[in-house]
């Protein structure tokens, strides 16, 4: 897959790693970028429409539906990231609300776009999906479902020629860990890593440094192999 004279729509566009692959995959050359945010968004570029969008808003996602008129290419990329107890069940409910079930209900919206484009759908999520981190339980959990969602999706979609990626990024340095005093790589440089793996046709992307740790023995491990023969039961 290349970008150039796709279209695509990004979820979280508004700053961090949604923005920076919204100007990445402009210079790539693609047709048309619907910027997802939850604030009004302003473009220089007429090749952007903006899109109100609050993953969690079941109406703003059906009114996004009815804008998008075709879509080769969804980005699910907005996220939460927080710091609450495990016993803080409405923190739990709140990372659910829009690391999962956000791109659950984009995706539902979206899918008959992308079926007709034979398109791709790529959920962004968080190496935090194959091994929690203690300090944002929540969080941990939440993109642990979300990565069982996207290999669900992957099976279920194959044979109707919708392929599904996800994206397994380490720290990044946007606003949501500014805090943390850990090294950390730029938006712009996972948001090529993120594109570059699309084209690749990559399942698993890891699109920096920390991340690529996993990457090596991935694809030959037992958790590739096991999902492997997962999907053959569909």
């Amino acid at each position: 897959m290349t970008l150039a004279d796709k279209t695509i729509l990004v979820t979280g566009a508004g700053r961090g790693i949604g923005k920076a692959l919204v100007d990445e995959a402009l210079s790539r050359g693609a047709k048309r970028v619907y910027a997802g945010t939850r604030r009004p968004l302003t473009h220089a570029d007429e090749r952007v429409t903006p899109l109100t969008l609050d993953v969690t808003d079941a109406e703003q996602i059906a009114a996004a539906a009815e804008t998008v008129g075709s879509l080769d290419i969804l980005i699910n990329n907005a996220g939460s990231y927080g710091y609450e107890d495990l016993a803080d069940r409405a923190g739990l409910e709140r990372h659910l609300g829009v690391n999962l079930f956000g791109p659950i209900g984009v995706i539902q919206a979206l899918l008959p776009r992308l079926l007709e484009s034979k398109g791709a759908i790529v959920n962004v999520l968080s190496v935090a999906a194959v091994a929690a981190v203690p300090i944002s339980p929540a969080y941990s959990i939440s993109k642990a479902a979300a990565f069982s969602l996207t290999q669900s999706l992957r099976a279920v979609l194959a044979a109707q020629g919708v392929a599904v990626h996800a994206v397994l990024p380490g720290p990044v340095d946007t606003d949501m860990v500014r805090d943390l005093d850990i090294p950390k790589a730029s938006p712009q440089s996972v948001a090529r890593a993120i594109l570059d793996g699309l084209t690749k046709g990559d399942d698993e992307i890891f699109p920096d440094p920390f991340s690529q740790s996993l990457a090596g023995t991935w694809n030959s491990g037992a958790v590739k192999t096991l999902e492997r023969q997962n999907a053959m039961l569909v």
